[in-house]
């Protein structure tokens, strides 16, 4: 299955908060024959621009972000174990028993695990464990002492990193991964910029990827300011809460997200009617969805005199962990959206949106 093949690859790769290479490397292949020309920005967010030899097409921003979430080396311990710092927004309750990669300064790759209390050792608490502080929460890799950790490289700072093996599951219609939240939206650009190839926009098209979006929506700030787009579109992933609560919003199969709301970012209602319309028009498969957290439209939509901004994106179950479901049919429905979205983007069309 060749989508299957590339969330495979897309997810696969470790790629943190300010140590975004990686995916960087893997999106410059892949959108360099695809684009007029690559830009970075100074952080280093990458965006292909497809141009449009009217000076008056509307300039319109698609971004992903290449990082996931992970975590810093903050201490060596005297015994050889870690303690560590987050990189974006983790539950300690998932954190225990799993394996990571560490990365030291020189690229050498080391296993790491997270030490899960036993049982064993919990029956002076009557059996009930604490949920820790993420400072806490021992990471060992098997070292002897600090020395001999050391004499491997490791230092403050390292990056550490989930590692997983992502597959389908048994029905063939979801997969079960990390880093959904956000090579979904490193996915969604290649995809788009191969869906559109060849094809005469109305628009100069912007579309790449951000930076430590999950530290807070850092490198959309950036290249927002750089790029000065008239309109900006997150592509990012959401979590579910259907398995949690079945009246809440995001169910999994149940197509792309129309995210009226975020704590960060409110949608304008000419972008709304804009997005409705669109969506019946394609035949696209939508569902409403309040969010707790945020994406970078957040940060985008503020920028400049303002940026009228959306997030084209998908739910999934049980994001910032080690183990993520979400469904194929989803990708499918979000990216027929966003290429009807582009190809509907002309001036009047954009001005309309901009309009108030």
């Amino acid at each position: 299955m060749e989508l299957f093949d590339k969330i495979k690859t897309l997810t696969e790769l470790q790629a943190a908060p300010g140590f975004e290479g990686p995916v960087r490397d893997y999106l410059k292949r892949e959108i360099s024959p695809l684009v007029d020309r690559v830009e970075f920005d100074g952080l280093g967010g990458i965006f292909g621009i497809k141009e449009n030899s009217d000076a008056n097409a509307p300039r319109i921003m698609v971004a992903a972000h290449m990082d996931e979430v992970a975590f810093m080396l903050s201490r060596i311990e005297e015994d050889g174990t870690f303690r560590v710092v987050g990189l974006g927004g983790w539950n300690p309750l998932v954190v225990s028993g799993q394996r990571f990669t560490l990365y030291t300064r020189d690229g050498s790759q080391i296993p790491v695990v997270t030490g899960g209390v036993p049982p064993h050792l919990l029956r002076g608490a009557n059996g009930q464990a604490k949920v820790p502080a993420i400072e806490d929460i021992v990471f060992d890799a098997g070292f002897t002492d600090k020395a001999e950790a050391e004499s491997f490289g490791i230092r403050p700072g390292n990056v550490i990193i989930p590692q997983t093996e992502t597959i389908l599951t048994a029905n063939k219609k979801n997969v079960i991964s990390k880093a959904w939240d956000n090579r979904y939206g490193c996915l969604m650009v290649t995809e788009l910029l191969n869906n559109l190839k060849g094809e005469s926009l109305p628009n100069t098209l912007i579309a790449g990827a951000n930076i430590q979006e999950e530290v807070g929506l850092r490198g959309a700030h950036v290249s927002t300011t750089k790029f000065d787009p008239e309109l900006f579109f997150a592509v990012d992933c959401s979590p579910a809460q259907d398995t949690f609560d079945k009246n809440a919003d995001g169910k999994i199969g149940e197509g792309t997200l129309l995210r009226i709301y975020d704590p960060g970012h409110i949608m304008l209602k000419n972008m709304k009617e804009f997005l409705l319309d669109t969506a019946s028009d394609a035949g696209i498969k939508t569902q409403y969805y309040t969010a707790k957290g945020g994406t970078d439209a957040g940060a985008a939509h503020l920028k400049n005199d303002g940026v009228p901004s959306t997030t084209i994106g998908v739910c999934a179950r049980y994001i910032h962990s080690h183990q993520t479901i979400f469904n194929l049919d989803d990708f499918a429905q979000a990216q027929a959206y966003l290429q009807a979205i582009i190809k509907n983007l002309d001036r009047a069309t954009v001005d309309t949106i901009k309009g108030y």
